[in-house]
């Protein structure tokens, strides 16, 4: 079963469509009990960390989002999907996140037109399968104002130049997750789906 986390704020109908016309069959769902039972778990997402956080602690999916990406089966987080997986985030007044992936969500710097909308560069750092049949430097859609640091640089997979170089796509065991939209990013965006749903989600070589 693949699950798409519905938390009542997501991007769910393009994420949806995207799977869909890849011939797969997402559960779109807001139980905890389903997403664990998951063989693979989609988590989109937008708007701000902190509200995510509360939408999640009220359906109580935090805590089957942390089991589940510590059961070592697929997980794709998506913009703020991505975002709440690490410790804290300084959005707003801050708040705690899920603190799966150490590190913190901080603000795109001053200068450059925020949030940062639009088609950007994605640069591979490091090989992996969520980019397989990818060029290097191919262009995805952003939408945010705010960029997750990981602690660990050994997570980063992929990065992006917008006022800074920030980490945009980071990978662990069978997570990963990218800051960029892929549902919005044309036949690129669909090949990492296609990548993920095909079970092609590990460090080549």
């Amino acid at each position: 079963m693949i699950a798409v986390i519905d938390y009542g704020a997501g991007n769910i109908k393009s994420v949806l469509n995207a799977v869909w016309h890849l011939g797969f069959h997402p559960v779109l769902t807001s139980s905890p009990g389903e997403v664990l039972k998951a063989d693979k778990v989609i988590f989109p997402g937008v708007g701000a960390a902190e509200s995510t956080m509360a939408s999640l602690k009220t359906l109580e999916l935090d805590k089957a989002i942390r089991e589940y990406a510590s059961s070592g089966k697929p997980f794709l987080g998506i913009c703020i999907g991505m975002q709440v997986l690490f410790d804290y985030a300084e959005e707003g007044g801050g708040c705690e996140c899920l603190g799966i992936i150490p590190g913190r969500v901080k603000k795109l710097p001053s200068g450059q037109k925020i949030p940062h909308m639009g088609w950007n560069q994605v640069h591979q750092v490091k090989p992996h399968q969520i980019f397989s049949g990818i060029e290097d430097s191919e262009n995805f859609y952003f939408v945010h104002s705010y960029y997750v640091q990981p602690d660990d640089e050994q997570h980063v997979i992929a990065r992006t130049l917008y006022g800074l170089d920030f980490c945009c796509a980071i990978a662990r065991e069978e997570l990963v997750a990218t800051q960029f939209h892929p549902e919005k990013s044309g036949k690129n965006g669909l090949k990492v789906y296609e990548n993920f749903l095909s079970g092609c989600s590990g460090e080549e070589g």
